[in-house]
């Protein structure tokens, strides 16, 4: 068991013939007891610093641990925004894709529609053109024909 100051003072010495001066004796005790009472004093203080310090360790390394959880999940969702993004745009791409080749198909089909309706109306004009002509080549050869010498001659006698 560790001596305390009180032990210190009431600490009595045997006296002896010719021994130590007592006075002497006393007054070291009395400084012994003083020095021993500091240094009790700023061990308590010393240990109270560490309890206090040992808390904000404890505290500080929460933190850490909070953060570096915090962290970890950061990066997790970042990773999880990511692929979540890279998956969202390949959908746009497809859908953009599905819906050019969804454009060009219609265009195609309408040029086709457009090309068979242009070869219809030149078989029409064709057909028209030659209908024309048989026409135009009847009245020329009405106007070429006898008959209408006839039908002036006729008019001309009457």
């Amino acid at each position: 068991m560790p001596l305390t100051p009180l032990d210190i003072h009431n600490k009595e010495f045997s006296r002896v013939f010719r021994g130590y001066d007592c006075d002497e004796v006393d007054e070291f005790l009395d400084q012994v007891i003083k020095d021993y009472e500091a240094l009790i004093r700023q061990n308590q203080e010393l240990e109270a610093k560490v309890r206090e310090l040992e808390e904000k360790l404890a505290h500080f390394t929460n933190i850490e641990e909070s953060l570096g959880k915090s962290l970890l999940v950061a990066q997790e969702t970042a990773e999880e925004v990511k692929m979540n993004a890279r998956k969202e745009a390949e959908l746009i791409v497809k859908e953009a894709e599905k819906n050019a080749d969804r454009i060009i198909s219609e265009a195609l089909a309408k040029s086709r529609q457009i090309a068979a309706e242009i070869e219809e109306l030149k078989k029409r004009a064709a057909v028209y053109r030659t209908r024309f002509r048989n026409l135009l080549q009847a009245q020329l050869d009405l106007l070429e024909s006898d008959e209408w010498d006839q039908l002036i001659l006729n008019e001309d006698a009457s």
